[in-house]
């Protein structure tokens, strides 16, 4: 405090001699709030007896360390901020980053009207939020939140590179890095600020636009509540960020970020794509199969039981093993499961695990000759275990992308998509083994088997197909609505950059489900003998290829159709 008194009585006119203490105290403050940028800049620089370094960052620091109940902050002065994007730059150069890669932006909002348009700049990085969405997301607990200071800290090494956090993070933060592996983000220069330095970006603001601050835990809460952040930014309840952005003006009502129109689709995750596709596949095949048991009868689908469950164990073992290919560091894949108490990602990866045991166990069972690994009642109660354990971890696949808040992955639209294509694939591929069956071992029971199950399993998946194609094409009645909302972006993504694969998918989709199945129902209703050859294997072949292709690119557009949230950004 005598340093700063010293400061001010050097670089500021004195009050008058018979002022008291406090007066000139108040006076010498009231006069620092005065002065411009350029004036504070230069009388600090000019002052005598003091480092000019240290009497620039010192105002950009607070005094005392976190107390109870508050945590470190950014805090930003969108009056100051000039879009110089220095704060860029420091960050980049300090953190070694590659080229193409930036913890902090520079935004841009833009607002007013024709005869009076306002522009106003806006630095971004993390926030260092009090519930954290990449902490709660990750399954390697590669994220910690120091208990002291509040600042979210990625730990490098711990991280297997899944991405997760990506998708959670509301605002666009956390940033993978390819050839690393890993995904990396702002640390606050916790180490800078530990040894009592300002963080980089702090240090190099040319108009002091970015302090440091201590805020109140308490305040933050209550500031989310009022929704007070940026305008069309992610909501602040979600994860309650603590930066702070100020300003003494009042900006327009129509304040939008200067890329807010714009509509980009998103990385497609292939591996992604696979897993999901295949696992539901895997799931409904054994569902079916049961629900087959149940409606013509146990011992008429004994036959069809053993290519039916090695059919969809392969498919589910595959499913796993591509999930393997969307790690950014595979070898440390069995680090997934320690975030089994928080993330949903982790619980996936148990369930499924479970899921891929249980059904290697059902399926050796049926595939051994008489009941001789377990009797039937054994087997009758490992097939619904197998079931219901791969439902459940169906559920896990979409508290995945339901809990990170996009509205095109909500929970009811993700359960909905993920079940339809349980259903749909399961039937497809109970199909498959009913003809792979009949055509390897043409005999009359199998061709039996094949006419009375036949016909309800096209008339399932005719439904199932119908009920799937309308529901999603349902997404692009948002294409009529007023406001740019997060589905009228998806729509758009869907009609302009993503029209040829959403074409191909509802093609293919409807050529699988729907003209297929209905080749093959006449043959199937009028049949003494097994149909046609040529035109029951590329019937065959159509329905499973189109329906799993179909399932493939809507499971595509499903990631690269979703709208991101992100921060303003600039003109692009």
């Amino acid at each position: 405090m005598l340093d700063l008194l010293a400061t001010l009585e050097t670089t500021i006119p004195s009050p008058p001699a018979d002022a008291g203490p406090a007066q000139r105290l108040e006076q010498l403050l009231r006069d620092q709030q005065d002065l411009t940028a350029v004036e504070q800049f230069a009388r600090t620089h000019g002052a005598p007896g003091v480092s000019p370094r240290a009497q620039q960052y010192r105002q950009l620091l607070p005094a005392t360390p976190p107390g109870a109940g508050q945590q470190y902050a950014f805090e930003v002065d969108l009056d100051r901020c000039s879009g110089c994007k220095a704060c860029v730059t420091s960050c980049h150069n300090l953190n070694g980053l590659d080229a193409e890669e930036a913890w902090r932006d520079v935004g841009l909002l833009l607002g007013g009207t024709s005869t009076l348009p306002v522009l106003q700049h806006v630095t971004t990085a993390c926030h260092h939020c009090l519930e954290p969405a990449c902490l709660a997301a990750c399954p390697v607990n590669a994220y910690e939140k120091d208990p002291l200071t509040g600042i979210v800290k990625h730990l490098d090494d711990q991280c297997f590179g899944c991405q997760y956090c990506t998708l959670a993070c509301p605002y666009d933060v956390p940033k993978y890095h390819s050839d690393k592996g890993i995904v990396r983000k702002c640390d606050m220069c916790s180490t800078r600020l530990t040894a009592g330095e300002a963080p980089a970006c702090v240090q190099a603001c040319p108009t002091q636009a970015i302090a440091i601050r201590v805020v109140s835990v308490e305040q933050v809460l209550e500031d989310a509540e009022a929704a007070l952040f940026l305008p069309a930014a992610p909501d602040p309840q979600i994860t309650y960020p603590t930066t702070t952005y100020k300003t003494q003006r009042v900006l327009p009502r129509n304040m939008l970020p200067a890329d807010y129109f714009q509509v980009s689709r998103q990385h497609p995750h292939w591996p992604l794509v696979i897993m999901l596709v295949l696992t539901q596949l895997s799931v409904g095949a054994f569902a079916c199969g049961i629900g087959l048991e149940w409606f013509i009868g146990q011992q008429s689908i004994a036959a069809v039981r053993p290519v039916q469950a090695v059919m969809a164990l392969v498919f589910g073992l595959l499913a796993l093993g591509s999930s393997v290919f969307h790690l950014g560091r595979p070898r440390y894949a069995y680090r997934a499961v320690l975030g089994l108490g928080h993330s949903w990602l982790s619980r996936e990866i148990v369930v499924f695990g479970i899921f891929a045991a249980l059904a290697c166990a059902y399926a050796a069972a049926v595939v051994a000759p008489n009941g001789w690994l377990a009797p039937q009642r054994w087997i009758n109660l490992l097939a619904g275990s197998v079931a219901a354990v791969g439902a459940l971890a169906v559920l896990c696949s979409v508290m995945i992308y339901a809990s990170v808040r996009r509205d095109l992955w909500d929970f009811s639209r993700t359960a909905t998509r993920f079940a339809l294509t349980s259903a749909m694939l399961g039937l497809a591929t109970l199909w498959l083994s009913l003809a792979a069956l009949a055509t390897l071992r043409p005999d009359e029971s199998h061709l039996a088997l094949l006419t009375a199950a036949g016909p309800p399993i096209c008339y399932s998946l005719m439904a199932v197909a119908s009920l799937k194609l309308g529901w999603e094409a349902l997404l692009l009645r948002h294409l009529l609505s007023r406001t740019m909302t997060s589905l009228k972006r998806s729509a758009l993504l869907m009609v302009r950059d993503l029209a040829n694969p959403a074409i191909a998918r509802f093609a293919l989709g409807g050529l699988g489900g729907l003209v297929a199945p209905a080749l093959l129902l006449p043959q199937l209703m009028a049949a003494t003998a097994l149909p046609e050859r040529q035109v029951f294997a590329v019937a065959t072949l159509l329905l499973f290829g189109a329906s799993l292709a179909g399932e493939l690119l809507e499971r595509y557009l499903f990631f690269a159709a979703v709208a991101s949230p992100r921060m303003p950004g600039g003109i692009r």
